[in-house]
């Protein structure tokens, strides 16, 4: 309610109500949101892109930490390496905030916290779902798709645990759109642990583990058959600790996290790297109008090509906020970037905002903010195998937003939003020179509408649509217009049922079939979904299930690849 930024909360329940889905696929039901890749076989590569910006452009933070693999060519995190169901909730702040998170956050942040451990001595949790996995021209309903997760934890006395493991198999679906009947499978497995300490009142300490093991078979290209295979592995430890004091806390987070790719083909790669991150922060409270964050941001990445190669981040940041007791509120900050290779650069933010309450919680809302960001270039762009170019400077993102948001009680909100961000120093590939940064500037527009609504406490709606117009060219992969659509439906107090609707707008793609590449456009398509669950057992059993494309629309996510027709799944959840 303070804030001038437009942040969508998805809460336990949302996942609750989404089981059988992935990460990727919830994501790409949200406004100004569009992840490439998500409706296609499970192994397939995502592009995220927000806002009309690409994957660079995109920020993970899991448990507060940044996160990133600095062998990938933007950086950018796989989201193919979380599990839903060890998800507590999801936090999804758009526009500029490199102030507050660093490198890559221009266009959204993505903030996932994990599950944490019951109150209970033993929480034990199992869930297991199972369904089809075809396209929509191959509908022979053979189940392909399997998933289980367990999870044990709890509280004893002043000691915390939690251990999860998570495994998925998923076969029956090509790559790519090819005249041979083949398949390419796709497997994951997880295992994540989490202990904690609280020492005092004031002192607290978590201890985390994860490790993720994918392995898939992929294609040639688009319309390009190969018996390829696909392997990558990651490792994560880390802490993070809260210090309470009279006027504030203090908060320490660090993670190190080893990342391994092979892909094994006619050109078969080996990539290898990892990297360390420490957060220090102090919130502190100087009254009930007035408070702060001050913190240090390190990050030193890896990444072995014909030798190792590094670079480092160590960033002092400072945000400053100020609520009114007459509506008006303030947020400001500064991060100075000082990077290893292209020097230091400096970021801020300033983001007014001003309220107007009623009574029952109601209230409408004025807000506004001039943001500016930067994209420090990958370890792969500075010094990898393809055109590294060790001279390049960071991206500048500079984004102006307005808009304004109304709540009626808790049962009607309402918002809508105006953007314009404009990047220099973008980065380009040319096949003569490289990596270089483009002396033109990019300039995109749009707009976010958004509506939540609660009928007679048993009907919900949420509806967005997203306009994106990149006004120097068309934005590739991207659709000028997007919307979703979703009933949910409290049929008693056990049982939920929600049918969603999608829409997504024609797309330009490039086709790399032909030599140069030439423009293609994919048709727009319109997507509906189907979901229920009922809980038995004081909620300790829950089945669920679901029909998604249950219309089997005949679309392309991808030009060359195979799309996700009607697809078929049952699962259920019991808790000990």
């Amino acid at each position: 309610e303070n804030s001038g930024k437009t942040v969508i909360k998805i809460s336990q329940q949302e996942i609750e109500n989404n089981q059988g889905r992935t990460l990727s696929e919830l994501i790409n039901t949200k406004s100004g949101i569009e992840i490439n890749g998500s409706r296609s076989n499970a192994g397939q590569n995502l592009g995220v892109y927000v806002r009309g910006g690409r994957n660079r452009q995109v920020l993970v933070l899991i448990d507060g930490i940044q996160i990133g693999d600095p062998s990938e060519l933007n950086s950018e995190y796989d989201f193919r390496l979380l599990n839903l169901n060890q998800i507590e909730s999801i936090e999804i702040i758009k526009g500029a905030a490199s102030t507050l998170y660093g490198s890559g956050a221009a266009t959204a942040v993505i903030s996932i916290t994990t599950k944490k451990a019951g109150a209970k001595k033993v929480n034990a949790v199992f869930l297991s779902s199972l369904g089809t996995n075809q396209s929509e021209s191959d509908q022979n309903y053979n189940i392909a798709d399997f998933n289980t997760s367990v999870s044990i934890g709890g509280t004893l006395n002043k000691f915390t645990y939690l251990t999860a493991f998570n495994q998925q198999f998923a076969d029956g679906l090509s790559a790519a759109i090819t005249d041979e009947d083949e398949k390419d499978p796709y497997s994951k497995y997880g295992v994540d642990v989490n202990m904690g300490y609280q020492f005092s009142n004031a002192f607290s300490l978590n201890v985390f583990g994860n490790f993720t093991d994918i392995s898939s078979n992929y294609d040639g290209g688009a319309f390009f058959d190969a018996d390829n295979e696909f392997k990558s592995k990651q490792s994560r430890v880390g802490i993070s600790s809260e210090y309470k004091h009279i006027n504030g806390s203090v908060h320490i987070n660090a993670a190190y996290s080893k990342y391994d790719r092979e892909f094994i083909s006619n050109f078969p790669s080996i990539l290898e790297s990892k990297n360390y991150v420490l957060d220090v922060y102090n919130k502190y409270v100087f009254n009930k109008r007035f408070y702060t964050i001050l913190g240090l941001n390190v990050i030193d990445n890896e990444a072995l090509y014909d030798e190792k190669e590094t670079f480092s981040n160590v960033d002092p940041y400072a945000n400053l906020v100020y609520v009114s007791d007459f509506g008006l509120n303030i947020n400001s900050g500064g991060r100075l970037n000082n990077h290893s290779e292209y020097g230091s650069h400096f970021t801020y933010n300033i983001n007014p905002s001003f309220t107007f309450k009623s009574d029952n919680d109601s209230y409408t809302k004025l807000f506004g903010s001039y943001s500016t960001s930067f994209i420090a270039p990958s370890l792969s762009q500075l010094f990898g195998l393809f055109g590294p170019n060790p001279d390049l400077n960071p991206e500048e993102n500079k984004t102006i937003e307005g808009g304004v948001e109304f709540k009626l009680s808790n049962n009607f909100r309402v918002s809508a939003l105006y953007f314009n961000r404009e990047e220099e120093n973008f980065f380009i590939y040319d096949f003569t020179l490289g990596y270089m940064n483009s002396e033109d500037r990019v300039e995109t527009q749009g707009v976010e509408l958004e509506v939540n609504a609660k009928f007679l406490d048993h009907l919900a709606l949420t509806a967005n649509y997203t306009f994106v117009e990149n006004k120097e060219d068309v934005a590739v992969k991207i659709p000028k217009h997007k919307a979703n659509l979703q009933l949910g439906y409290d049929v008693s107090e056990n049982t939920f049922a929600s049918l969603s609707y999608q829409y997504t707008h024609d797309r330009l793609v490039n086709d790399f079939s032909t030599f140069p590449a030439t423009p293609v456009t994919l048709d727009r398509f319109s997507l509906v979904n189907l979901y229920f669950s009922h809980s038995v057992k004081n909620n300790k059993v829950k089945f669920f299930g679901g029909i998604d494309n249950m219309l089997n629309e005949d679309y392309s996510d991808l030009l060359g690849f195979v799309s996700k027709g009607r697809n078929v799944r049952i699962g259920f959840k019991l808790i000990l």
